[in-house]
């Protein structure tokens, strides 16, 4: 049964190698909820692929993320190669103060005034714009009566628009397939520490090989106490700027804890270069070397080992010559997702001493005092975007699939069952973040394969497509 799925995905995969874009923009309203006297709009940025497109046949929207629109668009390649089946329009729309989408030109990502659009609620009204033009361009006629046949797609956080879209905006999409979009861990502490668990999971089913990086936070800890032992700290790590201090180290320990967050959620069994260059299973590659060393006796060869296996991801084209953990200078892509896990997507994350990081708590009023103190603004209620959108209250809504890989870490905060008949959890058991919006690729696991199908049977079934 699987070879047959294999052989379509795989011939779809051929037309969306071959896809090419054309981009676009449109002038949408840089406010969408309050009056103005001048009107003001920016340009915002879309993707399209016509090649497949057949007048009357559905658009297939993605709703962009936290970044340039083609880093989607190059790591999304399902929606490529279902779109010949559809005879569909392919749409990735960037999200507003990311990529080339500023609502406020150079003054978009200033603190307090510039930033103060950045809000989902304007994103998804950019969305409904994008996509009422699109209609009035490529529709001669309507699905029905009041409904451009149009799909929306989306992975992690473009998978929570996706599904707002389809919840708030249900007269716009038909339905919205929602890959790895954490909904549940929207200002939710009963969750709190299961992002961390998960990564430990990860890892502890490779040999267990989560024991010895849970050793090498007290081993930073403890040698960057002494000049000689912040010294051998810099050298194992190849540390482009010398650790000076104790808060030095702290800075460190928050790198390799992002690295080790990446290594779990890209997991891929073939190599990427989505957020970063990564070989194939970066997790079991990662273990693999470590477990190499054998015994070790010291905190310096435990760190040596450590850094040595970390290479997979600290250097690995071969050519960097050192590691920087200084930033002098944020980039525009990080300031601008801070300020939106600051004042609207908050998502509790904490670790306990049963994780392979430090126990951390969670601290809302702390954060909030921090966000205010980066940005200069109050920030919303930790409840806002819920009370907006829907959040955790799914019983209203129809034509959703969540679909969700079990080694994702962000999975612990996925919709892991049905809702109802129409709002309906795919379990991808083995499969990393949103892998099944992934082109397909010859190593790609059945279960990956099963989850695509049944997008494309649900997406039938919302189309009235037999």
């Amino acid at each position: 049964m699987f070879v047959g799925v294999t052989v379509l995905l795989l011939s779809w995969a051929s037309c969306a190698l071959s896809a090419q874009y054309q981009e676009r923009y449109l002038d949408v309203p840089v406010d969408h909820f309050s009056f103005s006297r001048t009107n003001e709009t920016f340009k915002l940025r879309f993707l399209v692929v016509e090649q497949f497109y057949v007048k009357g046949s559905p658009i297939f929207f993605y709703c962009g993320n936290e970044a340039d629109i083609t880093t989607f668009f190059d790591n999304t390649g399902f929606l490529l190669e279902i779109a010949p089946i559809f005879n569909a329009l392919v749409v990735f729309a960037e999200h507003r103060y990311y990529g080339l989408s500023m609502p406020l030109g150079a003054r978009s990502l200033s603190p307090s005034e510039g930033l103060r659009l950045l809000t989902t609620s304007q994103a998804l009204a950019d969305f409904v714009r994008l996509i009422d033009h699109l209609g009035g361009q490529y529709f001669g006629t309507m699905l029905t009566n009041d409904t451009f046949p149009v799909v929306a797609f989306g992975g992690s956080y473009g998978g929570m628009l996706a599904a707002w879209l389809r919840m708030k905006y249900p007269h716009v999409v038909l339905g919205a397939v929602a890959s790895s979009a954490p909904l549940l861990q929207m200002n939710n502490l009963e969750l709190c520490q299961a992002f961390y668990r998960s990564v430990t999971e990860s890892f502890a089913a490779n040999g267990n090989c989560s024991y010895p990086v849970k050793l090498s936070w007290a081993a930073i800890r403890n040698l960057s106490e002494t000049v000689q032992g912040r010294r051998s700290v810099s050298q194992v790590f190849k540390l482009c700027k010398p650790l000076e201090s104790s808060e030095d180290a702290g800075k460190l320990i928050d790198t390799l804890v992002d690295i080790y967050v990446n290594l779990a959620m890209l997991n891929y069994p073939y190599p990427t270069h989505f957020l970063a260059p990564l070989p194939a299973n970066p997790v079991k590659s990662f273990c693999d070397k470590l477990r190499s060393f054998g015994v070790v006796e010291t905190a310096v060869e435990l760190l040596q080992a450590v850094s040595s296996a970390l290479e997979i991801a600290t250097n690995f084209s071969g050519n960097t010559q050192c590691n920087n953990i200084e930033t002098t200078v944020e980039q525009p892509v990080d300031y601008a997702w801070d300020f939106q896990a600051c004042f609207e997507l908050v998502m509790p994350i904490c670790s306990s001493a049963l994780d392979m990081f430090e126990p951390t708590q969670w601290n809302y009023s702390k954060y909030a005092q921090d966000c205010s103190r980066k940005y200069q603004v109050t920030p919303y209620s930790s409840n806002g975007v819920l009370l907006e959108h829907g959040g955790r209250i799914l019983k209203y809504a129809s034509n959703i699939v969540f679909s969700n890989g079990l080694s994702d870490p962000w999975c612990s905060g996925g919709v892991l069952k049905n809702v109802s008949d129409s709002v309906v959890a795919v379990l991808i058991p083995q499969a990393a973040h949103h892998y099944d919006l992934r082109a397909a690729h010859p190593v790609d696991s059945h279960y990956v394969l099963e989850a695509r199908k049944f997008h494309v049977g649900q997406i039938k079934k919302w189309l009235n497509i037999p």
